[in-house]
């Protein structure tokens, strides 16, 4: 086989290879007018004092939101430290820039007020984030909020303390007075110092399963009863319901406070063994009642 018949094509072939080339061609002339071409054009100075004065506008718009990626723009940052009156309020980047801030803390700035927080005394700016107690000291005797940021319940005085409601907080008794403690209703009670809603009820309750206090000194077997309050309380005439030991059933007798379950049992098997009970010392060589029972029970006793 001769060299030349290996580089022999049919005209298919020839055509096909033809095509191939001018594709190629094609997309290397593309490559060299696209690939050199630079994404990035530098900005003037010029043009980065447009680019802050359009975002500080865009600011200023309801809707607008601060850029995310701080390398989107840089602010200019002065050359020097310019320390002027400003109101953190209002000012604008290059006021703020000029006081020595940085460019992230302007930006903390702005995305603050976009989101409605407010300035409303100097101590405020002092929760800006990176900034130093060195920083906040230099700045404070600058700092001027306007009075347009102050709280409008400023315009207008306190107004006078409403009258005291008596019946939500009823006046209290001079320590003078005295109530008497059997006869007293809620609203009444409620006058003695110390007394409340929550321990007039409980004086209320107490007394009616009992049947009327006979000294003032059992108010104190209500759980946390303020000790200082029995001075206010008298008792001129005890009348107290009685209960009939012989004729009682054992749910009438547990019912009251001084009688346990077993003490009304013991009562009823008495009576069942004994037959009527004359004087409850009758039941003192019972377990179920020492002498202070017994004791605190006889003003509620009836034959």
């Amino acid at each position: 086989m001769r060299l030349r018949d290996l580089f022999y094509f049919t005209k298919s072939d020839r055509q096909l290879l033809l095509f191939s080339l001018v594709v190629m061609a094609v997309a290397l002339l593309l490559f060299l007018l696209l690939g050199n071409n630079n994404s990035h054009t530098p900005l003037s100075e010029a043009d980065s004092l447009a680019m802050v004065r359009q975002v500080e506008q865009r600011y200023q718009r309801q809707n607008f939101r601060y850029p995310r990626n701080h390398h989107d723009y840089a602010l200019p940052h002065p050359a020097h430290k310019q320390l002027v009156p400003f109101d953190p309020n209002t000012a604008d980047s290059n006021v703020l820039m000029g006081l020595g801030l940085q460019e992230w803390q302007v930006r903390n700035i702005y995305k603050y007020r976009a989101a409605g927080g407010v300035y409303r005394k100097p101590s405020d700016f002092a929760r800006l984030y990176g900034l130093t107690r060195k920083q906040y000291r230099e700045l404070e005797p600058y700092i001027r909020i306007s009075d347009d940021y102050q709280s409008a319940s400023t315009l207008y005085p306190s107004e006078p303390a409403c009258e005291r409601d008596t019946i939500l907080s009823p006046v209290k008794i001079k320590p003078t007075e005295r109530m008497a403690v059997n006869t007293a209703d809620t609203s009444m009670l409620k006058k003695v110092p110390g007394i409340g809603s929550y321990f007039a009820r409980k004086i209320v309750d107490y007394r009616s399963r009992l049947g009327g206090f006979y000294d003032v000194h059992q108010l104190l077997e209500i759980e946390n009863f303020p000790e200082s309050s029995l001075s206010y309380f008298v008792i001129p005439d005890a009348k107290l319901r009685k209960i009939n030991i012989n004729k009682a059933t054992l749910n009438e007798l547990k019912q009251h406070p001084y009688i346990s379950f077993f003490q009304a049992r013991a009562i009823q098997d008495y009576r069942r063994l004994k037959g009527t009970i004359k004087n409850l010392d009758e039941l003192r060589l019972l377990k179920d009642f020492p002498p202070q029972a017994i004791q605190r029970l006889q003003p509620y006793i009836e034959y």
